[in-house]
């Protein structure tokens, strides 16, 4: 069965909480919204006013893990000061997921990693709303939904364990694949964890080549595409991929090649293999 992907063209706050609310699927109890709160420098990450109609609609908590290499973000204290000095504070409550431990999850059909660890605050949330920015990545080759409830939800540890295919002394050096298939692993427990209390939304701007991530980012060259929906993120990922593939605007180029460089749409395959969702999908223009 095709999944339903829901698309707007027009980028702003309100039309953030119509997509929402098309989808259909409210999200209940105690809401955490994860976004991606932008590396000291960064000047494409998604900025807090831009997500104030949405996230005050579904009355969230804004939720985050630290890093696992050296930066603004790989402590609590110093995240915790960076996400003031981007604003996130002034609008919402931020809870850092790992500032108090981890919990682990079970991958039973793991392709490569058996467990999976994240951020131990989550057992303090009923639901998930996914915002996650599309873009890039230097390692992942793009980042978006399933990225985000991967490495975006691990804590620091996690993310090293991830990123090392279960070991975490080789987060910098193991095999490229295997790391792509690991992030897949990963997202399925966080399913698996959360089965229908999650919904997840893509936004197609500021497109760079570099994630969130990078302290020093290229500047995107492809222009904004629009805002995404689903409750399905292998089938959300798979058509934004689409739409930059498709795109009639030369700028793709560079955001392209990084995407096949890096091997990037083989998370969203072997996402599919461990029927985290469908690449099959209906895109719905609203």
């Amino acid at each position: 069965m095709k999944s339903k992907v829901y698309f707007i063209k027009d980028i702003t706050p309100s039309n953030m909480v119509k997509i929402y609310q098309t989808l259909g699927h409210e999200l209940k109890g105690k809401i955490g919204v994860k976004v991606h709160t932008g590396e000291d420098g960064n000047q494409n990450f998604l900025k807090p006013e831009f997500m104030k109609d949405i996230i005050d609609y579904v009355s969230g908590t804004v939720i985050e893990c630290n890093t696992a290499y050296e930066g603004e973000r790989d402590t609590t204290e110093k995240h915790l000061k960076l996400i003031e000095k981007h604003g996130w504070t002034k609008y919402y409550t931020v809870d850092i997921l790992d500032e108090n431990g981890e919990i682990e999850l079970k991958i039973p059909n793991g392709k490569k990693i058996k467990k999976n660890y994240i951020g131990k605050n989550i057992v303090n949330y009923d639901s998930l709303l996914v915002i996650s920015h599309f873009k890039g990545h230097p390692m992942g080759g793009y980042g978006a939904a399933l990225k985000n409830i991967s490495i975006g939800l691990a804590s620091a540890h996690g993310k090293a364990y991830i990123h090392g295919v279960g070991k975490v002394e080789e987060k910098f050096t193991a095999d490229h694949n295997s790391f792509l298939e690991s992030m897949a692993d990963a997202a399925s427990s966080i399913m698996e964890y959360k089965k229908d209390k999650i919904v997840f939304i893509n936004v197609m701007a500021n497109m760079s080549v570099d994630c969130d991530c990078c302290k020093i980012a290229e500047d995107p060259k492809i222009k904004d595409i629009g805002i995404l929906a689903s409750l399905d993120p292998v089938a959300l990922d798979q058509a934004c991929i689409d739409l930059v593939f498709n795109s009639k605007d030369e700028g793709k180029k560079d955001l392209i090649e990084r995407i096949t460089s890096r091997n990037g749409t083989h998370t969203i395959d072997v996402a599919e293999q461990l029927q985290v969702g469908t690449k099959e999908y209906t895109l719905i223009n609203i």
